[in-house]
C-alpha cells in the first residue's frame, strides 16, 4: 500500500540523511542542515507498506511561488512509478492550488519533469544566484 502525506513525525530521517549524502546535489550537506531544512519546509514523505521509500520538500509562499527540491525514490523502489505519483501528489496539493510559478532543479531528470510541466528557463538571464562557499 502506497500512502504520501506531509506528517513531518512519520519521516524516517535515517532514511533522508542515508539517500541525501550519496546524492549528487547534497552529498556534502550536514546532517544539522538537513534536520534544518525539514523543519523549514513542506515536506512530502512516501510511504510503501508504512516504510518511507521516498521524499520531496518544497519551499513556498502558498501564494505565487514554490520550489521543490531534495526529491528522491530509494535505488531499490525506482522505476516503480513512484517518482511520478509522488510529483503529481505535490502538485495537486491543495493548499499550493494558488501557486502560478513552480520551480526546481535537476542534473538528470529533465525528460521526466517535463510529464509534469516543467521546462527550462525561457530567460536564464534574468535569473541570479548568490551561492556561498
Amino acid at each position: 500500500m502506497i500512502e504520501i502525506n506531509t506528517d513531518k513525525e512519520l519521516l524516517d530521517k535515517e532514511v533522508i540523511y542515508q539517500f541525501l549524502s550519496q546524492s549528487y546535489w547534497a552529498k556534502n550537506r550536514p546532517i544539522h542542515a538537513i534536520d534544518l531544512s525539514i523543519e523549514n519546509s513542506l515536506c512530502f514523505g512516501l510511504y510503501k507498506n508504512k516504510k518511507q521509500i521516498g521524499f520531496a520538500r518544497l519551499v513556498s509562499d502558498y501564494a505565487v511561488y514554490a520550489y521543490i527540491m531534495d526529491v528522491f525514490i530509494i535505488e531499490a523502489e525506482q522505476g516503480n512509478g513512484f517518482g511520478k505519483q509522488l510529483i503529481q501528489y505535490i502538485i495537486d496539493y491543495p493548499p499550493l492550488s494558488l501557486v502560478k510559478t513552480w520551480d526546481l532543479a535537476t542534473e538528470t531528470a529533465h525528460t521526466f519533469y517535463k510529464n509534469f510541466g516543467f521546462e527550462a528557463l525561457v530567460f536564464p538571464e534574468r535569473m541570479m544566484r548568490r551561492i556561498i562557499p
